[in-house]
């Protein structure tokens, strides 16, 4: 089975964390369920908050590169794919 993307996990763990708040909130949950609810929220929490910082640090990293740069074609792999247009 293929790897989910970032986003949708962020997505995935936000909407488990909303569901576990909830059920946490009903009062329905015994002490022991409520303290597993508490720790799988915390997990979540912690993985959601560096996901965020992951992309927090990339938004730094596109913004703080060159604005005055010339866009450049993409090339292949080996780093020539015969269409340069040297200036």
């Amino acid at each position: 089975m293929a790897a989910k993307p970032k986003h949708t996990r962020l997505e995935d763990a936000l909407s488990t964390l909303e569901t576990l708040v909830e059920r946490m909130e009903s009062g329905e949950l015994s002490l022991e369920e409520s303290l597993k609810a508490f720790e799988d929220g915390v997990r979540l929490t912690r993985e959601c908050q560096q996901a965020l910082q992951q992309a927090e640090q990339k938004v730094r990293v596109l913004l703080e590169q060159s604005t005055d740069a010339t866009p450049a074609p993409f090339t292949a792999a080996n780093g020539d794919d015969g269409n340069h247009d040297d200036h």
